[in-house]
């Protein structure tokens, strides 16, 4: 988490309970992926809590940390997020929608990897979050075609708690800019991470309505 390397930590094991919770629900293959997002998100939260614990001593560790927490923020959310919504989609208008999303989060994700290889991203502390400072060129049209991969991939979907997990994601997306643009990473893929809680939920009801 953005505070510090304990929150990380908390974070991490809360969502990595939920996640094993939430494997756990699934009945089809078409859901593990899904079911996986709050786990994932758990492993993330774990490597900000080492990456805490990097930058008082040890700045080897740091980098090596810090690349992989840029793997999870820049290059796994924007495909992974549309590719196991889609998996989820009955309806064909829908699932083509959520396609072009992929095919927009893949582009991201690709041109993002290459900068963060060719310059890799940094962390520092700033207040009481972690800025992670990644330069790149066009980097308001990456945020934009981001933002589509990540959250509108999610409004595509016809099942309302997706919806919501969509719209909530970009609503936390500006409270995180908001916040401080420096740390906006940080800020936001925590959120995201809490937001990921919904998915429980949302295999819950499916559960629910296969066992009715």
């Amino acid at each position: 988490m953005c505070f510090s390397a304990t929150a990380s930590f908390i974070a991490g094991s809360v969502l990595t309970v939920t996640g094993i919770a939430t494997l756990r629900m699934t009945s089809q293959k078409s859901e593990i992926p899904f079911a996986m997002v709050p786990l994932l998100f758990g492993v993330q939260q774990f490597v900000e809590g080492l990456i805490w614990l990097s930058l008082q001593n040890d700045l080897t560790a740091n980098a090596t940390l810090t690349f992989l927490y840029s793997l999870f923020s820049h290059v796994l959310w924007p495909v992974y997020i549309p590719f196991a919504v889609r998996l989820l989609e009955p309806v064909a208008w829908r699932r083509s929608a959520i396609a072009a999303c992929l095919a927009i989060g893949v582009a991201v994700a690709l041109y993002l990897l290459y900068f963060i290889v060719q310059f890799p991203v940094t962390a520092r502390v700033a207040g009481s979050h972690i800025a992670y400072e990644s330069p790149h060129f066009y980097a308001a049209p990456t945020m934009v075609l981001y933002l589509i991969a990540t959250c509108a991939g999610s409004l595509f979907s016809s099942d309302r708690i997706i919806q919501l997990f969509g719209a909530l994601s970009f609503a936390t997306f500006i409270a995180a800019y908001a916040i401080h643009v420096a740390t906006f990473f940080s800020v936001w893929c925590f959120f995201a991470a809490l937001l990921s809680l919904i998915i429980f939920f949302y295999l819950r009801k499916r559960r629910s309505g296969a066992l009715a």
